[in-house]
């Protein structure tokens, strides 16, 4: 049997007023990640978990616009993950760009 994983945010996400603080958040960030300045991918993070501080789940100075590629990494660290080796980050970066910029692949 796999191990079972509750999101501690499952709650936050259903509720009615998630929609708007989200929208509220992300145009408050100006439409980017407030990390790299990425408009691709955009999440909307909780800055202090959701597990931690359940009083702050619906806190709009507590949530930041986030890049898919930031907002992963954020979390990574936070579930105590290492960084990851530089090697393994600059062929990420790659793979990103490449997807960000089709027009601008190796070998065309």
């Amino acid at each position: 049997m796999r191990p079972r994983y509750d999101r501690h945010g499952a709650k936050v996400y259903r509720d009615k007023r998630w929609p708007a603080l989200r929208l509220a958040a992300k145009r408050r960030d100006g439409w980017c990640c407030v990390q790299c300045g990425s408009r691709y991918r955009l999440e909307v993070d909780h800055i202090k978990p959701v597990r931690d501080r359940p009083d702050l789940a619906f806190d709009l100075d507590n949530l930041q616009t986030l890049c898919g590629v930031d907002h992963g990494r954020k979390t990574r660290l936070e579930a105590g993950h290492p960084e990851l080796s530089p090697e393994r980050q600059a062929w990420r970066d790659l793979v990103a760009d490449m997807r960000r910029n089709p027009s601008s692949n190796i070998g065309e």
